[in-house]
């Protein structure tokens, strides 16, 4: 296979998860698939909105000042969501069966591929390699951005929680939190740039994987994944 055809598998793969980013976005987290088919009759077949309504929501139960589950406090109270990342989203957290992407039109995608781009632009911006500064760098910028660069309401929780070690003075290399769901399928979100590039580079399979693991653990300590 020549590197022209590599190279655009690799693209093509990339593109694909932003596409079913997307696609899946109205629908995540519907646990009974029959709700899937209360909301849009037939399934979904092209970018749909987020609806208003969503059928098992636990958002309203989620911390906002740490990973994982608990207290919402008062609004006057400094806290990871809203002061520190997603500012201005907090007043949709404690609202029973709010949708996680709440007023996302469709086509749009969510917050973890918002921080798949980073990743890519920050290889991009490094001559095609991975650095695990960099990306902490970019990824900090972005998530506490004055001005949201994204248009997401939900922040799954290692973004929470890396964000409130960060506020106790945490080196961004050692935020990485253990919660009940760490080991969780957005820790993989990120992986496939750093493989792909990785690879590209003629880099070992060996050395790939433990680029891909040093990348997984900044965010996701869980030796499960």
């Amino acid at each position: 296979m020549t590197n022209y055809r590599i190279s655009a598998r690799a693209t093509a793969a990339l593109q694909l998860s932003f596409i079913a980013d997307a696609l899946a976005m109205p629908v995540h987290w519907f646990y009974n698939p029959l709700d899937i088919y209360k909301a849009f009759p037939g399934g979904i077949k092209k970018f749909e909105a987020a609806p208003v309504f969503h059928p098992s929501s636990i958002m309203n139960l989620h911390s906002t000042n740490a990973g994982g589950r608990g207290a919402q406090l008062s609004s006057n109270v400094p806290q990871v969501v809203g002061d520190i990342i997603l500012k201005g989203k907090r007043k949709y957290w404690g609202i029973a069966n709010q949708h996680y992407h709440r007023s996302m039109a469709a086509g749009e995608n969510t917050l973890n591929l918002h921080c798949l781009r980073v990743l890519i632009r920050s290889i991009a911006n490094n001559d095609g390699r991975y650095s695990s500064s960099i990306f902490l760098r970019d990824y900090i910028q972005f998530m506490t951005a004055e001005i949201p660069q994204h248009p997401d309401t939900y922040a799954e929780s290692y973004h929470r929680g890396f964000f409130a070690n960060l506020a106790k003075g945490i080196p961004p290399e050692k935020c990485g939190a253990v919660t009940h769901d760490t080991a969780s399928v957005g820790g993989l979100v990120t992986i496939a740039p750093i493989a792909i590039a990785e690879l590209l580079h003629e880099r070992s399979l060996r050395r790939v994987q433990h680029l891909c693991r040093t990348h997984l653990f900044l965010t996701h300590p869980d030796e499960h994944l």
